[in-house]
């Protein structure tokens, strides 16, 4: 059972200045993102709705960390009960104590969104796809003693070996291998 997921709302603004809202739920254990989806209208029905969607019946997360936005409101927070999730909620205006998520959210920024310019609802989603794959298998993490949330083996180096670079997520970032030198 994956005992605490950690949610959070962050916004961006498109080519055309509409604001974009994405809805994250994050694995507090393996960093992992469990489910994601944007809108441009966000409510606390669309809002459980996600949860609904992040946590199907026999997966749901013992603990959910949230701030206290008003877009959880009681159809949120009774779906939560219903699902039997212990809601934990930061203080007042406090992101700090909701350090996976926030460090997450700087990280879609800093790695991703800084660098592209977003069109509408769906390229965001596109963009945000490709950009998790990447976050996923490939990105290290302190946090997980340099692993990815997709755990995968270290690669020992080769007698005669090159390290490779190889691109990912159109080349803004890269995976380095090990290949045998020929």
């Amino acid at each position: 059972m994956n005992n605490t997921y950690a949610i959070d709302f962050f916004t961006v603004t498109t080519a055309k200045f509409k604001l974009l809202y994405v809805f994250v739920v994050l694995w507090h254990e393996r960093r992992k993102v469990i489910h994601f989806n944007v809108t441009m209208n966000p409510t606390a029905q669309w809002t459980a709705q996600q949860i609904t969607e992040a946590c199907p019946w026999g997966a749901e997360p013992k603990y959910l960390l949230r701030d206290r936005d008003g877009i959880y409101g009681k159809i949120f927070q009774k779906r939560i009960r219903n699902m039997g999730i212990e809601e934990v909620k930061t203080a007042p205006h406090s992101p700090w104590q909701n350090p996976y998520c926030e460090r997450f959210i700087g990280s879609i920024r800093r790695d991703c969104l800084n660098h592209l310019i977003v069109f509408n609802e769906k390229h965001l989603k596109n963009i945000l796809s490709d950009y998790f794959k990447y976050y996923h298998h490939d990105r290290t993490h302190l946090g997980l003693s340099k692993d990815t949330p997709f755990e995968r083996q270290v690669q020992p180096k080769p007698k005669n070996g090159l390290l490779v670079a190889l691109p990912r997520f159109g080349g803004l970032h890269h995976r380095y291998e090990w290949k045998e030198a020929a």
